[in-house]
């Protein structure tokens, strides 16, 4: 977005050049994030070369597009000085998230993006095979992680409009209270893009026993421009059961290079602190520091996406396909066929697209890219669907 950033970013690129060399380009595993929960196909495109890989339009995995701004790069590039250190400066992250929702370093936990902290609070919470409940679809590393350490996820769907069902959740939280570990709540929920507004959040935590812990993703939550949300940080303040999750992999253009964050009363934090690993670099502190500064350019990111959101889902409509309304950078259409061909079909074309959301079956995720991304995607959307027939199938919920 800025010409600013092509000069620093290939002072960037070139600081770390000599490093990348002596260990070897490794494409098979770290080309894309969440890998883990990688198809086949994902796989495969994984051992592309880079040009090929760099070639595709990337709008897959809800990535910032325009990467990381100048002031973050130069952070960075600064930070590199402490590459052959372990007790480094780290920039004062942890005091600069304290400060910016106005709590305690005590109540602030790092982690390597905020995928490794639901791990850790899947870990510490499900402890002698207590449960996790939340809907399906959202985003499943919760449950399938749970799973993974052998306690239980119980999963409600979502209502007819796609969003979660709060009295749901709330009902089977007291029928399993004696052996719940904690409620999932992704808000914006991943993939549907809908929030959860601020009354059903406050519904959701006056309505289950005060001491079940409830995990509050807001991954996107920098992209939401709707009055009926908030973030639910006060109630952290409050001294409510409540674990607000966030990361920089998404605004702030960070996904790569691995940071995020919970903020929680400080003994829920210190029941989570054994199970994390710590295991973030000096450089994305530094960087990360500097995202929490730079609000202008986080600010730009947000406008241009709405804006390319909203002309993408109009020109969609044009032709005849709804799509879930988004607070994110990303929504889901209906296609009124599978999607796993279509995913194919844009693939063949170079462009990237979201995996499938079982039971969304019909129902492909799209993230916002740059304008030149969407532009393509629009022209491989017509050619490979087409306008929409009349009284298309509905067999996606």
């Amino acid at each position: 977005m800025d010409e600013n950033n092509t000069v620093s970013r290939r002072k960037f690129v070139g600081g770390v050049a000599a490093a990348a060399g002596v260990m070897g380009l490794m494409p098979t595993r770290n080309l894309f994030a969440q890998t883990a929960r990688m198809t086949p196909r994902d796989l495969e495109i994984a051992r592309d070369t880079l040009d090929e890989y760099d070639s595709y339009a990337k709008i897959s995995f809800n990535e910032n597009p325009y990467g990381p701004p100048d002031s973050v790069l130069k952070a960075m590039t600064k930070a590199f000085k402490y590459a052959n250190r372990y007790g480094y400066p780290d920039g004062g992250i942890t005091e600069a998230i304290a400060k910016l929702h106005g709590v305690s370093p005590d109540n602030i936990l790092l982690s390597a993006g905020s995928g490794e902290m639901l791990d850790v609070i899947g870990t510490t919470f499900t402890q002698g095979n207590r449960k996790v409940i939340g809907v399906s679809p959202s985003y499943m590393q919760v449950y399938e992680h749970v799973t993974s350490v052998r306690a239980e996820a119980i999963t409600l769907p979502l209502t007819a409009d796609y969003r979660q069902p709060i009295p749901d959740l709330i009902k089977a939280a007291k029928q399993h209270y004696r052996d719940l570990g904690f409620i999932y709540l992704c808000n914006p929920n991943n993939p549907t893009g809908r929030i959860v507004t601020k009354g059903e959040v406050r519904d959701l935590l006056d309505g289950i026993p005060a001491d079940v812990p409830v995990l509050i993703d807001e991954a996107y939550h920098h992209f939401v421009d709707n009055s009926d949300y908030a973030t639910s940080v006060p109630y952290v303040l409050e001294g409510r059961s409540v674990i607000v999750t966030r990361t920089f992999s998404k605004i702030a253009a960070l996904a790569g290079m691995r940071l995020g964050y919970a903020i929680a009363r400080k003994d829920i934090i210190q029941q989570m602190r054994p199970y994390s690993m710590g295991s973030i670099s000096a450089v994305v502190k530094w960087g990360g520091v500097a995202a929490l500064a730079d609000t202008e350019s986080q600010a730009r990111v947000k406008k241009v996406t709405i804006d390319l959101r909203q002309q993408t889902i109009g020109y969609l409509k044009g032709l005849g396909y709804e799509s879930i309304p988004s607070d994110t950078n990303f929504f889901m259409v209906h296609l009124k066929k599978p999607v796993v061909p279509v995913i194919e079909a844009f693939r063949k074309k170079g462009i990237l697209v979201g995996r499938p959301f079982p039971p969304m079956t019909e129902h492909l995720r799209v993230s916002i890219g740059n304008p030149e991304e969407m532009q393509r995607f629009q022209v491989a959307f017509k050619e490979i669907m087409g306008a929409a027939s009349v009284g298309g199938s509905n067999n996606g919920r």
